[in-house]
């Protein structure tokens, strides 16, 4: 039994949660997000409450997924999420301007990434990245990608991490 989708989820009151056909929309504080649900998985709103229940028991997965999907949503127009990304290297450098991230990570040209519809890009200094928006799932994918440029390598601890990411070192050739 899929213990995350039988959990409810209480839902704030600047929140409002519309279901249109398989289609739940969210509006907060911070926006507005909308997600096309299964239909297997029955969602059931009662007093600021929500909660989600299944017919068949081979949909364990879908029933958490689709919850754990929703409570996110909502996070999201009332907190918002944030990535941080730190660049290590000499010369690493990032700018971000009009939502265009410009990094320069060692390649022979600065490599130009374009924020997706509804993220927010700031740079507080030349090595620290700044990623804001209300969409988990969006906000996460774009931290990837820009990681995926330059992602830490084990030997010097180069490249683009994550902030709060740990890389683990490996000693290099010994010589003889």
């Amino acid at each position: 039994m899929s213990r995350i989708g039988l959990k409810v989820i209480n839902v704030p009151e600047s929140v409002t949660v519309t279901k249109n056909g398989n289609e739940i929309t969210v509006k907060g504080p911070k926006g507005e997000l909308t997600r096309e649900f299964d239909p297997r998985i029955k969602f059931e709103q009662e007093d600021g409450v929500i909660r989600f229940s299944r017919s068949n028991e081979n949909d364990k997965a879908i029933h958490g997924t689709m919850r754990a999907n929703l409570a996110n949503m909502i996070e999201g127009v009332v907190n918002g999420y944030k990535k941080e990304l730190k660049l290590i290297g000499v010369g690493y450098r990032a700018v971000a301007k009009n939502n265009v991230l410009t990094l320069n990570v060692g390649y022979s040209h600065p490599v130009e990434m374009k924020a997706p519809e509804g993220v927010t890009v700031t740079t507080s200094s030349a090595t620290d990245v700044t990623i804001e928006g209300i969409s988990k799932q969006v906000v996460g994918q774009f931290a990837a990608e820009i990681r995926a440029v330059r992602s830490p390598e084990p030997y010097k601890g180069k490249g683009i991490r994550y902030a709060d990411e740990v890389v683990r070192r490996k000693e290099g050739k010994t010589g003889k």
